[in-house]
């Protein structure tokens, strides 16, 4: 057996899905299933049980599991300690996030965390969704996943930082824009620039509107929180969004973000394998994040975006 074989296995035995382990780790689904079928010929026992709606892990695929699954954190910090002798530098830390992360939530850290650790290397890898930021963490090649908070992970530990209060983002001359505040009924009817479909956030979004009795029209899609942002602020129709820091601040005089009060706050934090398991370097810059997204001020949205500090 191999260590990819081993790593291939926890990675199905966590998500479940052969399929969902082939996307993530970008290969077919038959590469996984010859690394998975390795191992039980090599034991000469099944590890796997397949059921129409994916895999768990059968009695012995179990007990591996949890060894493999402890094992591959050491002996992945124990190749990276190696590799820093090697570089004969400071470490790294890997860090996967969505595509605008680093400016709403991480910047002032980035550099605090650059100035105290000059050496270290920062590696950041861009997902499209919380998702496959838990599929990189889970395959081990990032220590920390920046995500959405959702639905627990089977094998993946999440830790909340911040809340994110939703706001109804607006160009400066739509009708609600000078509302203080935006009530479940404003939004019946409305045209609303949709989120990710497969995303965390929309995923909160959608199950709050049903369960409000909204019937909201997306006649827009994007990719990201920003972009939904910046068509709203262009007239190009209304955007349901967290309040993101990155838009806070002055330079958007032609935007209002509207608070939404009835609809829960959503939450973003770290993901990771285990917390226990983390270099001390990842779980330091883990804590700069946490401690600087805890200094800023507090929103307040539904102002002009030049009056806002």
């Amino acid at each position: 057996m191999t260590l990819d074989d081993l790593r291939f296995f926890s990675a199905v035995c966590k998500a479940g899905s052969l399929s969902a382990v082939a996307r993530d780790m970008d290969c077919t689904q038959s590469a996984v299933s010859q690394h998975v079928k390795r191992l039980e010929r090599e034991l000469g026992l099944s590890l796997l049980e397949r059921h129409p709606r994916g895999v768990v892990p059968t009695q012995a695929g179990h007990l591996l599991w949890m060894a493999v699954d402890e094992g591959l954190g050491s002996i992945d910090r124990a190749l990276r300690d190696i590799d820093d002798l090697v570089r004969g530098d400071g470490g790294s830390v890997r860090i996967t996030t969505g595509a605008t992360t680093v400016r709403h939530f991480m910047s002032d850290a980035v550099v605090d965390f650059r100035r105290r650790f000059p050496q270290v290397s920062l590696e950041f890898e861009t997902e499209n969704s919380s998702r496959g930021c838990c599929g990189a963490v889970a395959a081990g090649r990032v220590d920390l996943a920046w995500i959405t908070m959702g639905e627990p992970v089977r094998g993946i530990e999440q830790r909340p930082v911040v809340e994110l209060p939703w706001v109804l983002a607006v160009s400066a001359d739509h009708p609600l824009a000078a509302n203080p505040s935006i009530a479940p009924a404003d939004l019946e009817g409305i045209r609303i620039v949709g989120l990710p479909g497969n995303s965390t956030s929309r995923s909160h979004l959608d199950h709050w509107l049903r369960e409000s009795g909204i019937r909201a029209v997306f006649d827009t899609s994007v990719a990201d929180w920003d972009t939904a942002i910046l068509l709203a602020e262009l007239g190009l129709g209304c955007a349901l969004v967290p309040a993101l820091p990155g838009w806070l601040g002055p330079g958007h005089t032609g935007l209002r973000l509207v608070p939404l009060p009835a609809l829960p706050p959503l939450g973003a934090g770290w993901a990771v394998r285990r917390w226990d398991a983390l270099s001390p370097l990842a779980r330091t810059f883990a804590d700069t994040v946490a401690r600087h997204c805890a200094r800023r001020p507090a929103a307040a949205p539904g102002s002009p975006g030049a009056d806002r500090g």
